[in-house]
């Protein structure tokens, strides 16, 4: 079911609110999610979470990250960049290695709580396991979970350094590091 935000988002798109006024060194543009070569469970979650039409952002953001290009993207609040990266980090884990693939760093707890939802939601159809790796939560807890093979990590710097160190965070296998 489609969020009251992506829903507005949506209306936002189709009328014209949401202009393209922007720069960019990136010309590759794909306007639909069916053209960007995704894997069918994602697009499936995609369509799910309520997305009709790539955002520009989204147009211009997902095929670059998914080539493994270092990519830069800043756009005004509420245009899809969270999605944007969450897309292309979906994109590129390979479901059947169970390790760290794509470490997502969040200033707040509550940011990366968010992130994590949308990546959970996003993620529904396919074989991806992701955790929100935040403070005010047992560490013991966060240890117990990466050892299960935690594929997409979402966390706030100070406990994903903890993790490091203790060792219970092992980024062997990192494909993708989003600060």
């Amino acid at each position: 079911m489609a969020s009251a935000e992506q829903e507005q988002f949506n209306a936002d798109l189709q009328d014209g609110s949401i202009k393209d006024d922007f720069e960019t060194n990136w010309d590759d543009i794909v306007e639909s999610f069916d053209d960007m070569s995704l894997k069918e469970t994602l697009l499936r979650g995609v369509y799910a979470y309520g997305f009709e039409k790539p955002s520009a952002i989204q147009q211009r953001g997902i095929k670059p990250v998914v080539e493994g290009r270092d990519t830069i993207a800043q756009a005004q609040s509420g245009t899809g960049k969270t999605a944007t990266f969450v897309i292309s980090s979906l994109q590129i884990i390979d479901e059947s290695q169970k390790e760290c693939q794509v470490l997502v760093l969040a200033p707040t707890r509550e940011l990366a709580q968010q992130i994590h939802k949308v990546a959970t939601h996003l993620g529904d159809y396919m074989n991806v396991t992701s955790h929100a790796c935040v403070g005010g939560t047992a560490v013991r807890d966060d240890i117990r979970i990466m050892q299960t093979g935690i594929q997409l990590v979402v966390g706030t710097p100070g406990r994903v350094n903890d993790m490091v160190n203790r060792n219970a965070l092992k980024l062997d296998s990192l494909k993708l590091f989003l600060p």
